[in-house]
C-alpha cells in the first residue's frame, strides 16, 4: 500500500466500512479495494477525485497529506512560535489541516505497529 492509499484508507476507514463508502460514492467496492492495495497511482484519476471528493480533500491535499510537504512543517514551527499573533482565515485553514495530517500519521503509525506485533 502506497502512502497516498494509506491516508485514503484511514480516512474512509474513520466513517466506517470500505464498502460502504464505496457504494455510497457509486464505485464498486473492488475497484476501492484495488485502489488501496494497488495503489492510488494506478487508479484512474477520475476514481481517485471521486474518492477525495466525498472524503472532502482535493487530490493535491491528499498529495500533500502523503509526502508530508516541507511547506506544512514549516507551518507548524510558525504556528508553534508566535502565539498570539493574528492569522488569516486561510493560515487558520492550512493550520488545521496539518494538525489532521499529523493526528492521521500518528495514528498510522500507531496501526502499522499493531500489524507488526501480530
Amino acid at each position: 500500500m502506497d502512502a497516498k492509499a494509506k491516508v485514503l484508507a484511514e480516512l474512509i476507514d474513520r466513517r466506517g466500512s470500505r464498502r460502504a463508502f464505496a457504494e455510497s460514492i457509486g464505485l464498486p467496492p473492488t475497484t476501492l479495494q484495488s485502489m488501496l492495495t494497488r495503489g492510488v497511482g494506478r487508479a484512474s484519476i477520475d476514481n481517485v477525485m471521486k474518492v477525495c471528493r466525498a472524503l472532502g480533500i482535493t487530490v493535491e491535499q491528499l498529495e500533500a497529506m502523503a509526502r508530508g510537504l516541507e511547506e506544512n512543517r514549516d507551518i507548524s514551527t510558525i504556528a508553534a512560535h508566535h502565539d498570539g499573533e493574528d492569522w488569516t482565515e486561510e493560515e487558520l485553514e492550512e493550520i488545521e489541516r496539518f494538525k489532521e495530517f499529523v493526528r492521521m500519521r500518528r495514528q498510522l503509525k500507531q496501526r502499522e505497529n499493531q500489524e507488526k506485533q501480530e
